[in-house]
C-alpha cells in the first residue's frame, strides 16, 4: 500500500461516506486486482458485478428511475477515488454516465422510463461515440449517415472509432448526420439511442447491422475495452431519436456537446486520481529507499519533485470540483470544465512522470504499479478533446467573456 495523503475535503456527510466507501472497494477490491487484469487485458467482470452491488452505476440517475440522484460534484469526487485505484475502471463508469447524463437532459419521457431504471442497476450499460476513422477533434467532419426509409425507421450506415464499453454496452449514443447539406454542417447532426446486444461482436434480430469488429489493442487503458462500431444498414426506430423524432432531429451536436461539458469535468477527475495514487507512491517509495546512506526522500532534489506534485495535485482538485459545483449551480461553465480538463490531464501526467523518475530503474519494471499508471495516464491528454483543442475551447471562450 501507499502513503496516503490528507486531501482538502469540503464535503458534505453524505459525500465524505461515500467517497469513503468507494475508497474502502478500491483499497480491497480494486488495486490488488487491478494488475492481473491490465497484463491480461482481461474485462474485470468481478469487479464490475461489485461496482453494480455498490450501485455506482445509478450514482446520478434520479432516485424515481432507481438512482442515487447525486449531483455532479459528488460524482466527481467518486471518479477521483476510482481512478486513483485503476483508470479503466473509471472508464466503464464515465460512458455509461454520460449516456444517462444524455437521457436526463434530452430524453423523452418514455425513453428515460425504458432505459434509466435497468441503467441505474448496471444491468443495461451505454457507452456514447463521436469520434470516426477520419474525424476525432473536428466532430463536424464526420460522415456516418441516417435516413428515414418507407416504414417509418431510420437507417444508419457509417462507421464509428474509439468507443469505449464499444462491446459490452446494451446502448450506443451515436451522433451522425442527418442532414449532409446542412450549413453550418452541426445544424445537420442527429443522436440516435442504438440498441445492441451486449458482448456480441456481431448483432442479429431487430440489432442487425451492427457489429463491433476485433478490440482495438491499446498502450495502456487495458481491461476496459476500445472498439470500432460498424453500421451497415442498422434500422432504428425513431422514438430512438434522442429527444424524439420531432424535437431531436438536428440537435444532436448540441447535446453531445453538453455533454462533453460534463464529460471534461469527469476526465479532470480521472486526471486528480491517478496524479492523487502517483504522489502516494512516490512518498512511500522514496522514504523506503536509501542511496548514501539516508533514503531518498531526505535528498533535496526528491522533496523538490514531491512539493511539485503535491501541490498540483491540489490545485488541479479545486479546478475539478469548482467546474462541477458550477455545472450543479446551473451555470454556464465550458471555460472551467476546460481549464479544469486541461490542468487536471497535464497534472495527472507530470505527476506519474515524477513519480517514475523517483523510482528509477525500479519504475520501468510490471512488478510496480507505477510502470501501469505510466502505460494509463496519456489517455488523459487525449479523451474529450486533446490538450491543444482545450486551449482552443479555452482560448474562445475567454475571448467571449471579455469581448470589448
Amino acid at each position: 500500500m501507499a502513503v496516503t495523503t490528507p486531501q482538502f475535503t469540503d464535503k458534505t456527510e453524505d459525500q465524505a461516506a461515500i467517497t469513503e466507501m468507494v475508497r474502502q472497494f478500491v483499497d480491497e477490491q480494486v488495486l490488488p486486482n487491478a494488475e492481473h487484469y491490465d497484463h491480461a487485458d482481461e474485462f474485470p467482470a468481478p469487479i464490475v458485478e461489485q461496482m453494480k452491488e455498490l450501485g455506482l452505476f445509478g450514482v446520478t440517475i434520479p432516485e424515481e428511475y432507481g438512482g442515487m440522484g447525486l449531483d455532479l460534484t459528488t460524482y466527481t469526487m467518486i471518479v477521483e477515488e476510482l481512478a486513483r485505484g485503476w483508470i479503466s475502471i473509471s472508464g466503464i463508469i464515465n460512458t455509461h454516465f454520460i449516456g444517462a447524463y444524455l437521457l436526463m437532459q434530452f430524453g423523452t419521457e418514455e425513453q428515460k422510463a425504458k432505459y434509466l431504471p435497468q441503467m441505474a442497476t448496471g444491468e443495461l450499460r451505454a457507452s456514447f461515440s463521436l469520434s470516426e476513422p477520419e474525424a476525432g477533434s473536428d466532430v463536424q467532419a464526420i460522415k456516418s449517415t441516417a435516413k428515414k426509409v418507407e416504414d417509418g425507421m431510420w437507417e444508419i450506415n457509417g462507421q464509428k472509432m474509439w468507443v469505449t464499453n464499444g462491446l459490452m454496452s446494451g446502448l450506443c449514443f451515436v451522433l451522425v448526420k442527418t442532414d449532409v447539406t446542412a450549413d453550418p454542417a452541426f445544424k445537420g447532426m442527429t443522436c440516435f439511442i442504438a440498441e445492441k446486444d451486449a458482448g456480441v461482436h456481431e448483432n442479429t434480430g431487430a440489432n442487425k447491422g451492427l457489429n463491433v469488429p476485433p478490440l482495438i489493442k491499446k498502450m495502456g487503458y487495458k481491461g476496459v475495452e476500445s472498439t470500432e462500431l460498424v453500421f451497415d444498414g442498422y434500422r432504428c426506430p425513431a422514438e430512438n431519436i434522442l429527444g424524439g423524432e420531432e424535437a431531436g432531429v438536428g440537435e444532436g451536436f448540441i447535446q453531445m456537446m453538453d455533454a462533453l461539458e460534463v464529460g471534461r469535468v469527469n476526465v479532470a477527475a480521472r486526471g486528480v486520481g491517478i496524479a492523487q495514487r502517483a504522489l502516494e507512491l512516490a512518498l512511500r517509495y522514496s522514504q523506503e529507499r536509501k542511496t548514501f546512506g539516508k533514503p531518498i526522500a531526505q535528498h533535496q532534489a526528491i522533496q523538490f519533485k514531491l512539493a511539485d506534485m503535491a501541490t498540483q495535485v491540489d490545485a488541479a482538485r479545486l479546478m475539478t470540483l469548482r467546474a462541477a459545483r458550477m455545472k450543479d449551480n446551473g451555470e454556464r461553465s465550458d471555460l472551467e470544465a476546460g481549464m479544469a480538463k486541461l490542468f487536471a490531464s497535464e497534472a495527472g501526467y507530470f505527476c506519474v512522470e515524477q513519480c517514475f523518475r523517483i523510482h528509477g530503474g525500479y519504475g520501468y519494471s510490471k512488478e510496480y504499479e507505477v510502470e501501469r499508471l505510466y502505460r494509463d495516464v496519456p489517455l488523459l491528454l487525449i479523451g474529450e478533446g486533446t490538450s491543444e483543442i482545450q486551449r482552443m475551447v479555452i482560448g474562445k471562450k475567454l475571448l467571449q467573456r471579455h469581448k470589448i
